[in-house]
């Protein structure tokens, strides 16, 4: 009595585990809800998937959406008394044991269900494993007692179908495939309902040892198994014998492509998404990798394959510009500020790399052997704007390095000012190559592009467009630690017309002397803390020469944003790349709403439209290439501003219409790697034709929604007068860029001029 007692009682002193001694057994909801790993899907605002996160890539599939064969292999190879039995197979328990006692092992005793158990609530690791889950011997037969008893649950609460459907779409094929169509897709190229018979047989062999029988790496053994189970399907009745023959004869024919745990195309707003949605999932208790999300980004697929189109085109002709320009000076592009390329220039670069630090701790106290390795060449795949992108170069991490060193870069973002919904993102040449992201990553000097904010101070304090400031040789006095210091600001052109300009003229032809100027009536600290009323983050220099660009770094994404609060009529909208998120029900669990707040004045804020327009507008103004493009039909209007700093090393566009405000910035990994000249270097050159070509293609799409048109009239009266139209010279004045000090505090520590090289 005690022994049947003891037999009765064993199976609910497992299920319960008693005293911890069996593990946990699965709950009532996890019966009812099993959670199985599925990856995380990311869409463009406009609904086109862009890939994917994961660790287990699975998918999950209807049973009416899988081939009839694959059901038939599957029963006929690992249960074929499926639907007679409800949940053990006490038949096959039997066959199982006398195998093992006879040593003739014919078939297991596991059925479909157990093996379902065991895959969705891992009833052999982790916290299934109690006291007695370490004791060789015992531990299975508690291992199997729990996938007995999961079996029975499921079979309970589900139908045979159901379950069919759960083991398909969970089991592991191997190759990084969980679930049937991952599988299809991996080995087949094809769909679940789509698979042959020799297919179907071949992935339900390779369940059993989804390593030792993938066909990709172990062709033979996997040859075998499939005709195995191709003889099971005969016996079992689903396959006549004479085409069981003639299946088994046919050679394995593959089309295999394994997604990446990161699937998609490589770009760089991914990675700003990724950051995102991590930090959001780890403060609310979901797995970005592993809950099946659906995550709806800001992103138009459209307009980024746009901004993605001109960034190539121009970068990839500014790149021959650059290279022609250096071999005729038969000189390397680092250069000191004469010009003179730097010394020891990729020796010391490479000191600072990663590559560098692991082969100087392996070679540590061994300087040869260090030399040696930095100047062994390898075959090494790198990037190239010939052919495919990528090209085989025999190169030393030496050589590599300075082959990288030779190429310009840029970084470029667009938004919608209203929503401060992101539609496209560009944060490099090549994201496979470059991972370096010069959109919100990357920080330079501004150049002329921070001088609107010198204006929209001057404009918030009572200024208007229509005051007037002389173009002449100023001195700017100024203390700086307790001591007097000067600062001579000079035009880029050297010259000095003499003449009473209005602001909007000045700012339109980005002349040096008359910004210092206004930056000296409303005090430099002012303009720093109004540029970042409007939205520049990074930490700025209260210094004479901030309305030049070099108070600090600042990153594209920051003066998108900047800019936008000017054509959202003074409201500061903060950027957004994500708008939902969904759970793997398609439920929604999180919305990003805009968020905006009030920064500057309406009228301020249309003002400073007024006065970016006048960069097309006024005679001279440095965005006058524009009219060059497809862009001037239906009275439209683009305002936008053009940066250069100091010799050439970042050039910049910041362009807005009545839709969008877009910033784009071009130089070199480098701030010595740059041109040494303005018709190659200035951001006018650089920068402001992709903004160009990029609204074009824009424009050109009617399906966007974006049309040509002028900005909005102001709703109320401007108190303040705005026109004043400066007259045009005989002689057409040539737009120039403005050049601003490379090197801020060692100018304004020696009280130097700050003289630019000559246009």
């Amino acid at each position: 009595m005690v022994g049947v007692g003891t037999f009765l009682l064993y199976p609910i002193l497992v299920s319960m585990n008693f005293m911890f001694l069996f593990g946990k057994s699965p709950s009532l909801e996890e019966l009812e809800d099993p959670k199985v790993e599925q990856p995380s899907e990311i869409y463009t605002a406009d609904g086109v998937l862009i890939g994917k996160y994961f660790r287990e890539n699975r998918v999950p599939v209807p049973l009416s959406k899988m081939s009839p064969l694959l059901i038939k292999a599957l029963i006929a190879t690992e249960d074929i008394r499926f639907y007679d039995h409800s949940g053990i197979d006490l038949t096959a328990l039997a066959r199982a044991a006398t195998g093992v006692i006879t040593g003739n092992k014919s078939g297991g005793g596991s059925t479909i269900t157990q093996q379902l158990a065991k895959n969705l609530y891992n009833t052999r690791r982790g916290e299934t494993r109690g006291g007695l889950g370490y004791i060789p011997v015992v531990s299975t037969l508690v291992s199997k007692t729990k996938e007995w008893l999961t079996a029975v649950e499921l079979e309970r609460r589900y139908t045979k179908e159901e379950i069919l459907r759960m083991y398909f779409n969970t089991v592991e094929y191997g190759s990084k495939a969980y679930g049937v169509k991952v599988a299809a897709k991996t080995f087949y190229s094809t769909s679940p309902d789509s698979l042959t018979a020799d297919q179907a047989a071949m992935l339900v062999g390779m369940l059993n040892n989804p390593t030792a029988y993938n066909p990709r790496f172990h062709p033979e053994a996997a040859l075998k198994r499939r005709n195995l189970v191709l003889t099971r399907m005969g016996q079992a009745g689903f396959l006549p014998k004479a085409e069981v023959a003639g299946l088994q004869q046919q050679p394995i024919a593959l089309k295999y492509q394994v997604e990446k745990h990161i699937d998609g195309p490589p770009t760089y707003f991914r990675g700003a998404v990724s950051q995102f949605v991590n930090a959001w999932c780890e403060k609310n208790g979901y797995d970005m990798y592993r809950d099946g999300l659906k995550i709806y980004t800001t992103i138009d697929s459209r307009m980024q394959q746009y901004a993605e189109e001109s960034v190539q085109d121009r970068m990839q002709r500014l790149q021959k510009q650059f290279d022609n320009f250096w071999r005729n000076r038969d000189s390397n592009p680092w250069v000191d500020e004469d010009g003179k390329e730097i010394p020891n220039f990729i020796e010391t670069q490479m000191k600072r790399t990663e590559q560098y630090k692991e082969l100087a701790a392996r070679y540590k106290g061994r300087p040869d052997l260090l030399e040696a390795a930095l100047n062994a060449k390898h075959p090494t795949k790198v990037f190239t704007w010939k052919g495919d992108g990528d090209t085989t170069l025999l190169l030393s991490p030496l050589d590599s390095l300075a082959y990288y060193k030779h190429f310009l870069h840029a970084g470029m973002m667009t938004m919608d000012p209203f929503t401060g919904h992101i539609k496209a993102w560009v944060g490099g040449l090549n994201y496979r190559f470059f991972q370096y992201d010069h959109v919100k990553q990357g920080r330079r000097q501004a150049g002329s592009t921070f001088k609107p904010f010198v204006y929209l101070t001057a404009l918030d304090n009572g200024y208007s467009p229509c005051d007037r400031i002389r173009d002449e040789r100023v001195t700017i006095k100024y203390v700086e630690n307790g001591k007097n210091m000067e600062w001579k600001p000079d035009n880029v052109t050297r010259e000095y017309t003499g003449s009473n300009m209005t602001l909007r003229h000045a700012m339109a032809r980005s002349v040096n002397s008359v910004t210092a100027q206004l930056t000296e009536r409303v005090g430099w600290e002012n303009v720093a803390k109004y540029a970042h009323k409007v939205g520049i983050k990074s930490p700025l220099l209260s210094v004479p020469s901030i309305g030049l660009g070099s108070g600090g770094d600042v990153s594209v994404y920051e003066m998108v944003n900047a800019y936008s609060t000017f054509v959202n009529q003074g409201f500061q909208s903060e950027p957004l790349i994500v708008t939902r998120i969904e759970d793997r029900n398609g439920n929604v669990i999180k919305q990003f709403d805009p968020r905006q707040r009030r920064a500057i004045p309406s009228e301020t804020a249309w003002l400073m439209l007024y006065m970016l327009k006048g960069g097309m507008e006024e005679p001279g103004g440095t965005s006058q290439a524009l009219w060059d493009y497809e862009l001037w039909k239906k009275n439209n209007q683009i305002g936008g501003k053009t940066g250069t700093t100091s010799n050439y090393s970042d050039g910049w566009y910041m362009g807005v219409t009545k839709d969008l405000v877009t910033g784009v910035w071009v130089g070199g990994e480098d701030r010595s790697i740059h041109f040494q000249g303005s018709q190659q270097g200035e951001g006018g050159r650089t920068a402001l034709p992709i903004f160009g070509k990029f609204m074009e293609k824009v424009y050109q799409d009617q399906d966007l929604g974006i049309t040509m048109g002028p900005f909005p009239k102001y709703p109320g009266k401007i108190t303040r007068k705005y026109v004043c139209v400066t007259e045009a010279p005989r002689r057409r004045v040539e737009p120039v860029d403005s050049i601003v000090v490379d090197n801020l505090l060692e100018n304004l520590n020696s009280g130097a001029v700050a003289v630019p090289d000559s246009l």
